[in-house]
């Protein structure tokens, strides 16, 4: 029969066996905590990765930086786009370029989703991160946003930059022939403009002719008031009264080259060297411009402008010598410009005045010629030509001097004048073919 020492003995070891499985269950329950803490533990990030990859974030552009500031203000979804929109919107297009190729960088392939939002942007653009943080934010913010909140927010989400760039168009639209027209009737216009512009700066002498009409107030030709008797002038001049003219006549000239003449017409009439002066016998014949371009040197390019006017029996006049000489119009013609018998005597008048311009004006297509017969002084009081005068024949000159070279002409002759055209010619040649090369291509 066992004793009370023995009972004592067997539940000390009872007690003994009890603390033991304890022990070992409680290590049997460590050891699977640190298994399980082993397994998390293993799937954990390389913490260089994650270093390199917070590094990447860091780093951001002007844009990203914004963006990243806006996404992190806790504001909610439709703030948030507004603001980059108007953000968006004051960038200049250099900008708004840089913010493309970033958002094209980090969505190379359209149809890529979009990550999870637990999950961490793995490279620093921040339209990439802003969609990561703008998901997170969604998912913790409570769902109470209102129905008007529902309807701001999918109205501005058309113009939200990520959406609205995947929904931009990747195709121009096609043009009509509405738009073809339009474009050709606005570079036909501008052309036009450009070639009235040129027109005028090298040929207004043809255009403004008709407008010209000398007055006391021009200083450009010398005016005077009608009158009945004429105060000879110690500068030799013609004058004539019905058309507001007196200019100043050169015979100095000593010879028939048109280009020197052409030259003396600026400073006023010349009278031509192979002809008569005032108060000898025979015709004194005197050239003066009808019109030149404005652009030309000279103040008289519109001396006989007006000469068109006189008929028979118009009085003109010529002071040379201290004398003053009345002549009356007796003949008015055009001529071709090689009819050089004009400046010869005239059978049946012992003493005449011929002027001579171009006709029309402002061309050298023809002469006017307007022929006077001299009434005073009496021409039987005349001397007869002199030797120097007459030393000079008619028979040396093939045309009647004229207008001279226009702008155009002068301009074209000089070798930057050549340059600068065929460049200019060349020029809207090549804006002619890109155009047209550009507008009907894209149809």
């Amino acid at each position: 029969m066992p004793t009370d020492s023995d009972n004592i003995k067997v539940g000390h070891d009872n007690h003994q066996v009890d603390d033991g499985q304890e022990q070992a269950n409680k290590n049997l329950a460590i050891n699977v905590i640190r298994s399980k803490l082993d397994n998390l533990y293993s799937e954990e990030p390389d913490a260089l990765k994650e270093e390199q990859e917070v590094r990447q974030i860091i780093h951001r552009s002007k844009h990203q930086q914004f963006m990243y500031e806006l996404t992190t203000s806790n504001k909610d979804l439709a703030q948030i786009q507004t603001e980059w929109h108007r953000y968006y919107l004051k960038l200049s297009d250099e900008e708004k370029r840089q913010v493309w190729n970033e958002f094209y960088a980090s969505n190379t392939n359209a149809n890529t989703p979009i990550k999870p939002a637990e999950s961490t942007p793995t490279n620093n653009n921040a339209l990439d991160m802003a969609k990561h943080v703008q998901q997170r934010a969604v998912k913790r913010r409570p769902k109470t946003t209102s129905a008007s909140q529902k309807a701001q927010t999918t109205k501005k989400s058309a113009s939200s930059s990520p959406a609205r760039y995947r929904r931009m168009p990747t195709t121009t639209p096609k043009l009509t022939w509405k738009h073809h027209l339009q474009s050709i009737l606005f570079g036909l216009s501008m052309g036009l403009i450009v070639v009235i512009i040129l027109m005028f700066g090298f040929f207004n002498e043809v255009i403004i002719a008709p407008f010209i009409q000398p007055s006391r107030n021009d200083t450009a030709t010398p005016i005077i008031l009608s009158t009945q008797t004429v105060a000879p002038s110690s500068t030799p001049e013609v004058i004539i009264p019905k058309i507001n003219v007196e200019i100043p006549v050169n015979y100095s000239v000593n010879t028939t080259n048109e280009n020197v003449i052409e030259n003396y017409l600026q400073d006023g009439v010349v009278h031509y060297p192979t002809t008569s002066i005032p108060g000898q016998t025979g015709n004194a014949a005197f050239f003066g411009h009808s019109s030149n371009n404005i652009l030309n040197p000279g103040k008289y390019k519109f001396a006989f402008v007006l000469l068109h006017d006189l008929v028979d029996g118009d009085v003109f006049y010529l002071t040379y010598g201290g004398k003053v000489y009345a002549y009356k119009v007796f003949s008015t013609s055009i001529v071709n410009p090689n009819d050089v018998s004009v400046l010869n005597p005239i059978p049946k008048h012992s003493a005449t005045a011929t002027l001579i311009t171009c006709d029309p004006p402002g061309t050298s297509i023809n002469r006017l010629v307007v022929v006077g017969d001299q009434i005073s002084p009496s021409p039987s009081g005349d001397s007869a030509p002199t030797t120097a005068t007459t030393a000079t024949t008619t028979s040396n000159v093939n045309q009647l001097p004229g207008n001279g070279p226009s702008l155009w002409s002068r301009y074209i002759s000089t070798l930057w004048g050549k340059a600068v055209t065929a460049v200019f010619v060349i020029g809207v040649i090549y804006v002619i073919w890109r155009w047209y090369k550009k507008e009907f291509k894209s149809s």
